[in-house]
């Protein structure tokens, strides 16, 4: 059984990516370390102990990631994360406090032990900034070798960004993060907005988890449902809400459900269109690409897994 990572900005769609992680017999998610974005990483590592103590997995570790980009003095949450994730992060729903507390080891830390102890076994997959694993590669870069593979949410190769038309939400926290993984080397797989925003969730989806009357069924439906309101303002034209956290999940488990590009990437850190996601000239030519692009996904195999995944947890959860 493969082991899995999550690193984490928790707002709504990466709480749908624990449920899809726990609710997969394929992986063991051996824990999630904590980062910021959607919200503040106290906020963040509050919210992942809440989730995974509601959905019957309180065995699951938390670990405290870096607060801000390391060129960074501090972070602040923007007004258009609140508007689509809530203050809290989860859609403005109230779940009850766990009573455990993330653990005294760096998120750092973890992933290079995690790297070192299972290797190949170990995929890692990242769906806020990517300040944790850039640290990590700093302090032991040979775990660029020795990890089987990192699959994250973030960038936009093919269509324009979210932040800028360039730029992507998660990529745009910590460019100079982002850019010292896509040319590490090390084994990487961008799911960005080029697939994320085909994948698409409805009022008709959370009403099957409303039905199921569970709390964790319930809690899933009326989180969600605060984020498809959110992108009946900010995308209109989508008609749903983009699973875009829980699709490198998915992704990570079972690569066949979407189609890449292989090109090796780099990330623009300086200039007007720092933030952007784009092929590496220098290394266009190299015969080793160590990244793959997602371009093309199979939209409903992956939304009926999706679906069924989640909603068999949430049921058994109760």
């Amino acid at each position: 059984m493969k082991k899995m990572i999550l690193d984490l900005d928790t707002g709504v769609d990466d709480t749908l990516a624990i449920s899809y992680a726990l609710g997969s017999p394929e992986v063991e998610l051996i824990g999630i370390t904590g980062t910021y974005g959607n919200v503040l990483l106290e906020q963040g590592m509050r919210n992942d102990l809440a989730i995974t103590d509601l959905l019957g997995h309180s065995e699951v570790k938390v670990y405290p990631g870096l607060p801000h980009a390391e060129k960074a003095d501090s972070f602040s949450v923007l007004p258009v994360s609140e508007f689509i994730h809530g203050k809290n992060g989860i859609g403005d729903i109230e779940i009850p406090d766990s009573s455990r507390r993330p653990e005294s080891q760096s998120a750092v830390d973890f992933i290079i032990d995690a790297v070192k102890t299972y290797g190949d076994d170990l995929v890692y997959v990242p769906t806020g900034p990517m300040t944790n694993i850039a640290a990590a590669l700093r302090k032991a870069p040979e775990i660029k070798d020795r990890i089987g593979k990192i699959v994250l949410m973030g960038g936009a190769l093919t269509v324009c960004g979210n932040v800028s038309a360039w730029t992507e939400a998660n990529i745009s926290q910590d460019p100079d993060a982002a850019n010292e993984l896509f040319r590490s080397g090390a084994p990487v797989t961008m799911v960005g907005l080029d697939v994320t925003l085909q994948t698409l969730l409805t009022y008709k989806e959370t009403k099957r988890w409303r039905d199921l009357g569970t709390k964790a069924s319930t809690f899933l439906a009326d989180m969600t449902d605060f984020y498809i309101k959110a992108y009946e303002t900010t995308s209109p034209h989508l008609g749903g809400c983009g699973l875009h956290d829980p699709l490198a999940v998915a992704v990570a488990i079972d690569p066949t459900l979407v189609t890449t590009l292989p090109i090796n990437m780099q990330v623009d850190v300086d200039g007007p269109t720092r933030g952007r996601t784009i092929g590496d000239n220098t290394r266009l030519n190299d015969s080793h690409k160590s990244m793959q692009v997602a371009v093309g996904v199979d939209v409903q195999r992956f939304l009926d897994e999706f679906m069924t995944r989640i909603s068999r947890l949430a049921e058994q959860a109760g």
